[in-house]
C-alpha cells in the first residue's frame, strides 16, 4: 500500500462509527470521544505525507487515535484524585450488616468464547463499565481491553503499583457484583 492509496473522502464513512465506539469505551463522554475521532481525522489529513503503506488506513487511523485518547488522559493526570481510603466500600462488598463474611459468588460456568458473542451480555457489560467511577473505568479499559502495561498505566496516571492493583481489585469487584445481579440473576 502506498500514499495513493489514501482516500480521506471517505475516511467519514469508513471508519467514523468503528473510531468514535472504541473512543465511547474509553473516555466515556460523548462529546469527548466525537472531538478526538475529529482531531484523529485533521491530523491523519495533516501527515498524509507521512504514511508509509505499510499498514492499512483504518490501521493508521486507530494508531493515530490511539496516540490522541493517550494525549487525552495525559492532559488531566495531574487532576486525578482516586479515594484509596474506601475501606468501608471493601468492607461491605465483603461483609453483610452483622459483620460475617458474605459467601464469595458461585461458578458461572460460562464458556467465554461463547459468552463474547452474546449481545445482551455486551450490553449489561458496557452498563456496568459505565458505572464505575471515572478513574476505575478508564484504567481498568487500558490494562484489560487495551492491554496497556502496569508500568505505562502507572506512568500515565502517576500511581504507583499497588495503587493500581487495588483500583484493578475494585474495578474487578464491582464489575462482577453488577454482572452477578444484572445479568446473571436474569438468566
Amino acid at each position: 500500500m502506498n500514499k495513493e492509496t489514501l482516500e480521506p473522502e471517505k475516511w467519514v464513512e469508513h471508519y467514523a462509527d468503528m473510531l468514535y465506539r472504541y473512543t465511547l469505551v474509553r473516555v466515556k463522554d460523548p462529546d469527548v470521544a466525537e472531538e478526538l475521532v475529529q482531531s484523529t481525522f485533521f491530523a491523519a489529513l495533516k501527515s498524509q505525507s507521512s504514511f508509509a503503506g505499510k499498514s492499512t488506513e483504518k490501521t493508521w487511523l486507530f494508531g493515530i487515535l490511539k496516540h490522541k485518547t493517550m494525549d487525552y488522559f495525559r492532559s488531566f493526570k495531574k487532576n486525578i484524585s482516586i479515594d484509596m481510603s474506601s475501606e468501608e466500600e471493601t468492607n461491605q462488598i465483603h461483609f453483610d450488616s452483622s459483620g460475617h463474611m458474605v459467601p464469595k459468588p458461585g461458578n458461572w460456568n460460562l464458556d467465554p468464547e461463547k459468552a463474547t458473542e452474546n449481545k445482551e451480555l455486551a450490553q449489561v457489560l458496557a452498563k456496568c463499565l459505565s458505572g464505575l467511577p471515572d478513574k476505575f473505568h478508564s484504567i481498568f479499559v487500558l490494562k484489560e481491553i487495551d492491554g496497556m502495561g502496569s508500568e505505562e498505566i502507572c506512568n500515565e496516571f502517576n500511581i504507583k503499583p499497588t495503587n493500581l492493583w487495588v483500583i484493578l481489585h475494585r474495578a474487578r469487584n464491582q464489575l462482577k457484583l453488577c454482572l452477578e445481579s444484572n445479568w446473571l440473576n436474569t438468566k
